[in-house]
């Protein structure tokens, strides 16, 4: 299994303060462009996807809390 955190706009100090301040410790990538966003078609931040072993992606919009978050990746594993 993967994380990549994926940032939309802003700048770099921006970015790396978010990184730090919720102590992110999975590759990170800064998607100005809005290409990694446009492929998914998410239309705003925070959003997630998840896609499983098979290429299936499920798209989840505003903030995920832990125990749904927790949830969502026992089923990606099963």
């Amino acid at each position: 299994m993967q994380f990549v955190g994926v940032a939309w706009y802003g700048s770099d100090d921006a970015f790396q303060g978010f990184i730090d301040k919720h102590g992110l410790t999975f590759p990170q990538v800064s998607d100005d462009a809005g290409d990694i966003y446009d492929r998914f078609e998410i239309p705003a931040q925070p959003a997630l996807v998840i896609i499983d072993a098979n290429g299936t992606e499920q798209q989840l919009f505003g903030a995920v809390e832990s125990d749904v978050l927790d949830g969502l990746i026992s089923d990606v594993l099963r």
